[in-house]
């Protein structure tokens, strides 16, 4: 009877041991997750604040300011302007050929295309 005693006794303060690292180890983590949170918090606070600087040095006013204080630009004149008959050419389209292209031989509709709707009529 005294030995089951020690070991209950024994049982018990493993147990208790076990229940206070598991205790120590959530306090742990709740330390930290509170510690990122404040982190994360702070980080949002400085996102915030250079998206308001940018924002204010984004303004077209002020680019406009610093344009004219800086660049030496005269206005666009009305002749300054082409038309569509001056531009070059269209470089002409490049039509892969019909064996060189696996994928799209495969995404070709054949012969035994199936469907619910049926192709339209020729006219």
């Amino acid at each position: 009877m005294r030995l089951l005693n020690i070991l209950i006794i024994g049982a018990l303060i493993l147990a208790a041991s076990f229940v206070y690292k598991i205790k120590f180890d959530s306090t742990l983590q709740a330390e930290r997750v509170a510690k990122l949170r404040g982190e994360l918090r702070r980080e949002r606070n400085a996102i915030a604040i250079l998206r308001a600087e940018w924002a204010k040095l984004d303004t077209p006013g002020r680019i406009q300011g610093l344009a004219n204080r800086h660049l030496v630009l005269q206005p666009m004149k009305a002749t300054q302007n082409d038309n569509f008959e001056r531009l070059p050419e269209r470089p002409p389209a490049v039509v892969p050929l019909p064996g060189n292209d696996p994928i799209g031989a495969m995404l070709a509709p054949g012969p035994d295309t199936t469907g619910s709707v049926r192709p339209a009529a020729p006219r």
